[in-house]
């Protein structure tokens, strides 16, 4: 605890010009950006969030049916993999949004 408090107060400094330095001549972007990165967070948080219920949920109910049907393992497994992946692409989906909303350049 007390080296790596040590640590963060060292890097701080040894560099306060980077952590408070503003390029010249540009002016903040305005009220648009606060909210681009609470609609961001939300959003990042909402799906990952439901994609989390989502995934448990289809291998919850491919266990069962595996264990119904011992003998479909391999057609319900595959399907399982299919579906997870299509659940997932939401958060990705979701994640390079969330980047184009962090990284645009809004009109002042």
């Amino acid at each position: 605890m007390r080296r790596s408090l040590l640590f963060t107060v060292m890097a701080l400094l040894a560099m306060p010009g980077i952590a408070l330095a503003q390029q010249a001549g540009t002016a903040d972007s305005g009220w648009l950006k606060p909210f681009a990165v609470i609609a961001a967070g939300i959003g990042m948080a909402l799906a990952s969030g439901l994609c989390a219920i989502g995934q448990g949920r289809a291998v919850a109910s491919a266990v069962d049916a595996i264990a119904r049907q011992p003998g479909a393992a391999n057609r319900i497994q595959t399907a399982m993999i299919i579906g997870l992946a299509l659940i997932e692409s939401l958060a990705l989906y979701v994640l390079v949004m969330g980047v184009l909303l962090l990284f645009v350049k809004w009109p002042a």
